[in-house]
């Protein structure tokens, strides 16, 4: 049901935001206006990344196979690394657009920037409204194209509106800028984000150390090692270690209560655990996690 509302949701964005593309570039390019181009070009890439979202949560849809066996939820995450590099070429095409036109002014109609720029707002409210109520990495991609499009009609908007009052061309390329810089931070920790999902690096609400020394507290347990935490998704945690045991006959006790535990207190419940009764092989790369006694906390090598 979730899924279909939020495909639902990027439906609709994505066809008002292609549709209003085309009006907001002709209408740059007949004003003259860089904020208004660059406010049209945020749109185009806006349509690109809606449409890249589409169709990774299409593919996110399909079930696991011999050949995927997670099955194809990534795509998504996939999604939002690609459209987090667009963003930051479209920063980096705005910025230098913005010095040229610094360097050399160029006439602008600002009443034509403020009538288009004011529809362009209005059209990008209702698409980020859409979109604020789901929670993925892509629809969290495709929202931040939004948003960095809607500052950037605020900003064609203002820059108008100075024109006509007083004149001044600088603004123009000035706003620009300054919208570029707003939107660099959020289109960075996208990009960190997305990076660190398919990394399968450890989810940055959960802490390695802790999960370890949780798990050598565990009745039965006098060892961690090889403790894996990853992102199988953008909002679902995996994870896999082996538990040196002092009783063998205690295992089937002690992976009920190391599943209970890691599902009610850390929200893992893709657990993968083997028993083992005897260290590491030597020269194996594996981080161990052992309790010391006089202060609790694991020594990790």
């Amino acid at each position: 049901m979730a899924a279909s509302r939020e495909r639902r949701s990027l439906w609709i964005a994505f066809s008002l935001t292609l549709g209003f593309a085309a009006i907001e570039a002709a209408g740059g390019w007949l004003a003259g206006s860089l904020a208004l181009l660059s406010d049209a070009g945020h749109m185009i890439t806006d349509s690109a990344a809606l449409a890249i979202a589409l169709l990774a949560q299409h593919v996110s849809q399909r079930p696991p196979s011999r050949r995927a066996s997670y099955g194809y939820a990534r795509a998504e995450v996939l999604a939002a690394f690609i459209n987090a590099l667009i963003m930051l070429a479209v920063i980096v095409w705005i910025a230098v657009e913005a010095v040229r036109r610094l360097l050399a002014p160029s006439p602008v109609i600002g009443g034509v920037v403020v009538a288009v720029a004011a529809a362009g707002l209005a059209v990008n409210i209702v698409s980020a409204w859409l979109l604020s109520g789901h929670h993925s990495l892509n629809s969290r991609a495709a929202l931040l194209h939004v948003l960095g499009d809607m500052l950037g009609s605020v900003a064609a908007v203002v820059a108008g509106a100075v024109i006509v009052a007083t004149g001044w061309l600088p603004i123009d390329p000035i706003l620009s800028l300054f919208v570029s810089a707003l939107i660099l931070r959020s289109t960075w920790m996208l990009l960190r984000a997305s990076t660190q999902v398919l990394m399968e690096g450890v989810p940055a609400h959960l802490s390695y150390d802790e999960i370890g020394r949780a798990l050598t507290r565990l009745p039965g347990v006098s060892a961690v090692h090889d403790l894996h935490v990853w992102y199988m998704t953008s909002n679902r945690a995996a994870l896999s270690a082996h538990l040196r045991l002092r009783d063998a006959g205690a295992w089937p006790q002690t992976l009920a209560a190391a599943q209970r535990l890691l599902a009610q207190r850390f929200g893992i419940d893709h657990v993968t655990l083997q028993p083992t009764w005897h260290e590491p092989p030597t020269g194996k790369r594996v981080i161990p996690v052992t309790p010391v006694a006089n202060n609790d906390k694991p020594s990790v090598h």
